[in-house]
């Protein structure tokens, strides 16, 4: 995109090279031991809600059989908002509160090699680009907007789930900015063809000045992000023809972090005979063939992981997202999407196996029969 214009009328990128040392202060400064870094937000110039807080209600319960989370023996919610232990939140009963949705205006603001930099705070959109990171920065923005996020650059599941929903708000506040991509976090396969049918236009960019910089606390799942969601769902359902069918089995094969799923196929092609599941493999489609094939499905399962969201974009409230979980490391994500969005989030828990793991087909089938009609 260069540097056309976005928005506002006015270019969004102007080629104004400036000079900067923001990087090596930070790296001087943990070199030597100096106070914790001050987070970026705190330096802003104005805050406002966008979104406001809700409470009301509990969580449902996930769907699983009776000993499953005795198998777990690790589980990744530190990794993942809102950071608890799974056995309460898959137990349900819990009281329902989402925090706001917020804005943060900060001026002159530097971004260099995927990291932000004001004053002496910071903070990580992805991991470092450089060893030694560049003294020149080649763009001026006069008012940008970042959506993305550390992890959004990392899982395409995150990029998919949180950083494209947070872009409906960038483009209320300014350019919508990302990072730009690297050797060490190269852009997503699907993401350009994603963002072509979600109509996303963002500015990619290694090195940027901002005048005007709004940042957000989009992490709540109230009510305003689950309508960008499904309004994301829609735009892409408005793409295929698409009709009720029982689920679709989203294989993830050896793709990304390693969770081996040693009967995969032998389950996949179980369910496609004996529930009339679609089976497909991500990697090897179009987003169109991805889109069409999971639109309509009443079940999405597979290993948890990123593959999920496929199906995820298009399931209908009361649908369910099927989780097949490594027993070293169990996740609940998806279960605050399903609560959320009017859906059921159910699971099994697998054996270990060698390197990987295994699920019990005859589980399967039980959790499956405990579904709502």
């Amino acid at each position: 995109m260069g540097t056309e214009a976005l928005q506002f009328g006015t270019p969004a990128a102007i080629e104004r090279p400036r000079w900067t040392l923001a990087a090596y202060r930070n790296m001087v400064r943990k070199h030597l031991g100096h106070r914790a870094e001050l987070e970026l937000k705190s330096l802003a110039h104005k805050t406002w809600d966008i979104a406001p807080a809700e409470q009301g209600g509990v969580t449902p319960p996930a769907i699983f059989l009776p000993g499953q989370m005795e198998r777990v023996t690790g589980w990744q919610e530190g990794l993942f908002f809102p950071y608890v232990y799974p056995g309460p939140t898959m137990q349900g009963g819990l009281p329902v509160e989402h925090g706001p949705t917020r804005a943060f205006l900060l001026k002159d603001v530097w971004l260099i090699e995927g990291a932000l930099y004001k004053g002496n705070a910071s903070q990580w959109l992805s991991l470092r680009h450089a060893t030694f990171p560049p003294l020149r920065v080649e763009h001026e923005i006069e008012r940008a907007a970042v959506y993305c996020s550390h992890n959004g650059n990392r899982w395409f599941g995150t990029w998919m789930m949180e950083d494209c929903p947070t872009y409906a708000l960038a483009c209320n506040e300014g350019t919508p900015v990302t990072t730009a991509p690297s050797a060490r976090h190269p852009l997503f396969g699907q993401a350009p063809a994603y963002e072509a049918w979600l109509g996303m236009q963002p500015l990619r960019l290694r090195t940027a000045f901002f005048r005007e910089l709004v940042l957000f606390d989009d992490m709540s799942n109230n009510r305003n992000r689950y309508q960008r969601y499904r309004d994301m769902g829609n735009k892409l359902l408005a793409h295929v023809a698409h009709a009720p069918h029982p689920g679709i089995f989203i294989l993830r094969g050896s793709d990304g972090e390693r969770r081996m799923l040693r009967n995969e196929l032998a389950l996949a092609e179980h369910l496609r005979v004996s529930r009339g599941f679609r089976v497909i493999d991500p990697m090897r489609m179009s987003v169109s063939e991805i889109v069409t094939a999971c639109a309509g499905a009443r079940v999405v399962m597979g290993v948890e992981g990123s593959q999920l969201v496929h199906g995820v974009n298009v399931l209908q409230p009361g649908g369910t997202v099927f989780a097949l979980q490594p027993p070293n490391r169990f996740v609940s994500y998806y279960k605050f999407l399903t609560d959320r969005d009017g859906q059921q989030f159910a699971f099994v828990v697998g054996t270990p196996d060698g390197e990987g793991y295994t699920i019990d087909i005859d589980e399967v089938e039980r959790t499956l029969d405990l579904l709502p009609a």
